[in-house]
């Protein structure tokens, strides 16, 4: 996942829908107010560089997916559309939502420990997620082993951001994947 203390990435652009201009966004964010309420949002190519601003008109997720269809300005046609397809949908780091007890930022928890037990030592460090149907830590282990662990609290049922790490609680053969 792409980050720099300037930017989040909240998506990636995925497809075309239609020809009117419309575009498929797969979300990294679990705030679809990212997706529908219009305002200004940034791109970055697939080559990186600077961002560039579009306004964001309107969005709706697709019924039973996780995608979202959104319309920027100005894009009007298939083939402005096209052009887009592969660029990073991104939105400025101090547009962060607030947050009820007991959620996170979940770029927040990369750089994590995660633990077997709150006294134990770490198993390994939270380095990437995975966002689909649903968030995978990526946790990167002493000896370069990647492991995949589901971010649902039965499995992950303590994050202490302040201390900086995670309990993870796995399920038999899950660690051995």
């Amino acid at each position: 996942m792409a980050e720099s203390d300037d930017w989040l990435s909240v998506g990636k652009i995925v497809g075309v829908q239609g020809l009117q201009g419309e575009l498929r966004v797969n979300p990294a964010s679990d705030f679809p107010e990212r997706f529908t309420a219009p305002g200004p949002r940034w791109l970055r190519s697939r080559q990186g560089g600077e961002p560039t601003e579009i306004q964001l008109k309107k969005g709706r997720q697709l019924p039973g997916k996780s995608l979202f269809v959104v319309r920027f300005e100005g894009i009007n046609n298939r083939g402005a559309a096209e052009a887009l397809v592969g660029q990073e949908l991104l939105v400025s780091a101090d547009d962060r939502p607030e947050l009820e007890e007991g959620e996170f930022h979940l770029l927040d928890l990369v750089g994590l420990d995660a633990r077997l037990s709150a006294a134990g030592p770490s198993i390994g460090s939270v380095t990437n997620l995975i966002s689909g149907g649903n968030d995978l830590l990526e946790v990167t282990t002493a000896d370069s082993r990647k492991l995949l662990i589901p971010f649902v609290e039965a499995i992950v049922p303590e994050v202490h951001l302040n201390e900086g790490w995670l309990l993870i609680t796995p399920p038999p053969g899950l660690l051995e994947l």
